[in-house]
């Protein structure tokens, strides 16, 4: 299995720190959250790791380059002329030859990688690792666990069917069968596009596992004014 890093936003809501680096250089306890990541795929045995890269691209290229990759094998998506969001970034990024699980740099916690590795199985087509985090928009799941829709509950949206509210974790597997589907998509959509729109486009017909670990903690790194609340988090885990 590979996996795919999405490195590449804007990081707007870490200004000023992202003025000047990339969000996923921002430090928290002397690590930048790439380095939180990468270690963590690399203790599960997961070493071919793609990363995307838009803002202050440079700087992620010249600091993997520094670290030897953190022992990885590390593959460099430039997307510094257009960000593609994350459907695009993996479209562009994976060769579809082996699944693929796929992660957002700003998020946090103590899942166990191999924990969801092994919980991928060959008839599913895709796992979306969730939580019961309360939220205000959620994946729908039906009573076998699988992908049927998305809500808005602060607006009464519904896309696709309702179910079962699960918060997405921003982590998610994608078996190599389904790079046709990823394909077909673009071409109707075009190269930009987000993975979720993806999912919720080929649920009623593709089997897309709800994936919710035990004890599960996550934080989202998102905002300046939570970056002390990180680092004790980070130092938690």
């Amino acid at each position: 299995m590979k996996a795919m890093i999405f490195a590449a936003g804007l990081g707007t809501r870490l200004r000023p720190l992202t003025d000047n680096m990339p969000k996923a250089l921002v430090p928290l306890n002397g690590k930048s959250l790439l380095e939180y990541q990468i270690v963590k795929l690399r203790e599960a045995g997961i070493r071919d790791i793609m990363v995307n890269v838009h803002h202050f691209p440079d700087m992620i290229i010249e600091y993997l380059r520094e670290h030897d990759g953190f022992g990885c094998n590390i593959s460099i998506s430039d997307e510094r002329d257009m960000l593609l969001d994350t459907g695009g970034g993996l479209l562009k990024a994976w060769d579809g030859k082996e699944a693929v699980l796929a992660l957002n740099v700003d998020i946090l916690s103590n899942i166990d990688i191999q924990s969801v590795v092994n919980a991928c199985r060959r008839d599913d087509d895709g796992l979306l690792v969730v939580s019961n985090r309360k939220t205000q928009r959620y994946l729908c799941f039906d009573d076998n666990g699988y992908l049927c829709g998305w809500t808005n509950v602060s607006t009464g949206e519904i896309k696709g069917k309702d179910g079962k509210h699960l918060a997405f974790s921003g982590m998610s597997v994608l078996n190599e069968h389904t790079a046709a589907e990823l394909q077909l998509y673009a071409k109707e959509k075009g190269s930009k596009f987000s993975l979720i729109d993806f999912y919720l486009h080929i649920c009623g017909r593709e089997k897309l596992k709800a994936y919710e670990p035990e004890d599960y903690k996550m934080m989202d790194v998102g905002k300046i004014d939570l970056l002390e609340e990180a680092e004790a988090f980070a130092k938690s885990l």
